[in-house]
């Protein structure tokens, strides 16, 4: 067999290798003109001459396979200096290294309707295709394409074992009635993509179930649920579009949306968030999805309480996905911009506001929530959005947004303040100031329960140093503090909804919602006014 044919067939087996070829030689070297292939193993076939040169190339050539890009290796036969291989010929040579073998793996863990209009769509896109059912009728031949390997297995577990999944293939749960099982097997694996086609029910469950076995939230954030584009899909292969939309944009790091899009304003305009708690994070969500590029400021450690719904989680974990939407922690103002622009929301640790001379944003909300000015002023973007009170429209900002519960949540204010702070938190089931949690003691606080657990009244929820911190009444946990954190006395750690099981802690509240709608309200209302704010708006870039 020579080199070609091994070629063709471990491009067959989408093995990667990599093909060695002399481009240019000087002087006295083993070889003037050969081809190496190697193997991911390290293993060879042919040969550009031995020696150190040899072993320096298949060094090279790994590396290559590793990064996934090809390169063009120098090698002088000589002792020292520069390119220098160890070996006294004296010569040198140019070393192209090309790889190959590296499709992308796509691993469909289910052999039905949807699976099979995946895996059809998928291999016309390049893809490696696995698929895995424990019904063998699941897996005729005829339904999926010819280079498809079929797996069949008595358990979904041990399909996902026979797989041999790696950390960089693409896995889809779609088993029907055997989603829990895979998703156990699944989620907690190092994989390029994790989705599931399941209902935004059926998600909640298990996103539910999930946290009350254990499982961390860094790796239950990676998970994509529901799956897929919302393009009103409802047939098989209309579905299977949808989750390979999803699935090239992850993979090509692409940041979605329509491409005409680009024209709205929105496409172009920065916006810069003081704060990424449960309110601030509803307000991204909503600027986000209309298109605007995020970035968020907060502190070094925040003190949040509805973790599961805040943005400001990516400073404790890789990254936090509230709603499908991902936020990760940028370390430079330049890096926040690049997140921003790839569909990502950065969040900078920079409570003083210093990158912002960097940023350049179009607009700065503030979503600090302190009930008092900690340095909103208008100059500091040509539109400045306040929220709740300690901030007078005209003066401080262009714009206030009212936070108290009422009717007048989510009102603009262009000019005045919102109403004063009643200190009431929100009526649920007829508890108030009841259901939320504050510091007996100051000290160290640590959670004894999970976000979403439910608990019943008296509890152990938390300590606070020696001190056990008991839930008020009974219900779902809906917000409590980061591990680790000092609080003082009166500080709030924790949330109960009296609503128990039926309470929805993965998405951002009804509250949060309605105040990022009145800043979206006021950001277009001051881009479409005319003057000088306007001008400034929409030339940032």
């Amino acid at each position: 067999m020579n080199i070609f044919s091994e070629a063709a067939k471990l491009e067959e087996q989408n093995r990667p290798f990599a093909l060695a070829q002399i481009v240019d030689s000087r002087g006295s070297t083993p070889r003037h003109s050969a081809q190496m292939l190697i193997r991911d193993d390290g293993t060879i076939m042919g040969t550009i001459g031995g020696g150190m040169v040899e072993r320096k190339v298949i060094d090279e050539a790994l590396e290559a396979l590793k990064e996934k890009t090809p390169r063009l290796f120098h090698g002088r036969m000589a002792r020292n200096g520069s390119d220098a291989v160890g070996s006294d010929c004296g010569g040198a040579m140019s070393v192209y290294i090309s790889v190959h073998g590296l499709r992308p793996r796509l691993v469909l863990i289910g052999g039905g309707h949807v699976n099979r209009a995946i895996a059809q769509g998928a291999a016309l896109l390049g893809f490696e295709i696995a698929v895995a059912d424990i019904y063998q009728e699941s897996l005729n031949p005829d339904l999926f394409p010819p280079s498809a390997q079929l797996l069949y297995a008595d358990s979904f577990s041990a399909a996902i074992d026979k797989l041999e999944i790696r950390p960089d293939n693409y896995v889809l749960i779609a088993t029907n009635n055997k989603d829990r099982e895979a998703l156990d097997r699944l989620v907690e694996q190092p994989i390029a993509w994790l989705g599931l086609l399941a209902s935004r029910r059926k998600v909640q469950v298990f996103l539910r179930q999930l946290r009350e076995n254990g499982v961390a939230e860094e790796h239950i954030a990676r998970l994509h649920a529901p799956v897929g584009f919302n393009i009103g899909a409802e047939t098989p292969n209309e579905i299977a579009i949808s989750v390979l939309a999803e699935i090239l944009q992850v993979k090509n790091k692409a940041p979605g949306g329509l491409m005409m899009a680009a024209a709205h304003p929105s496409q172009h305009l920065r916006v810069v968030i003081r704060g990424a708690g449960d309110i601030a994070t509803g307000v991204a969500l909503r600027l986000y999805h209309a298109g605007f590029k995020v970035i968020m400021l907060e502190v070094e450690k925040p003190t949040v309480i509805r973790r599961s719904v805040a943005f400001a989680q990516a400073l404790f974990q890789p990254e936090m996905q509230v709603e499908g939407v991902i936020a990760r922690r940028a370390a430079s103002a330049q890096e926040a911009i690049g997140m921003a622009e790839s569909g990502v929301i950065p969040i900078l640790v920079d409570p003083l506001c210093e990158s912002l001379s960097g940023l350049k944003p179009g607009c700065v909300v503030d979503a600090i929530l302190a009930k008092e000015n900690l340095g909103a002023r208008r100059d500091l973007a040509p539109v400045v959005i306040a929220l709740g009170p300690g901030f007078c429209a005209g003066q401080d900002c262009h714009a206030v947004i009212e936070t108290n519960r009422g009717h007048w949540l989510g009102q603009v204010i262009y000019q005045g303040s919102a109403q004063e702070n009643t200190g009431i938190p929100g009526n649920i089931m007829g508890h108030t100031s009841r259901r939320v949690i504050r510091a007996p003691v100051a000290g160290v606080m640590n959670g004894r329960v999970q976000l979403g657990d439910i608990v019943s009244e008296g509890d152990a929820i938390a300590t606070i140093g020696e001190t056990e911190i008991l839930a008020p009444l009974s219900g779902m946990v809906r917000g409590l503090l980061n591990d680790g954190l000092v609080v003082d006395i009166g500080f709030k750690i924790g949330d109960i909804d009296p609503r128990g099981a039926s309470a929805d802690f993965t998405s951002v509240s009804d509250k949060a919602r309605a105040i990022g709608g009145g800043v979206l309200e006021a950001l277009m209302t001051l881009m479409r006014q005319g003057g000088k704010a306007k001008e400034e708006v929409l030339t940032v870039a």
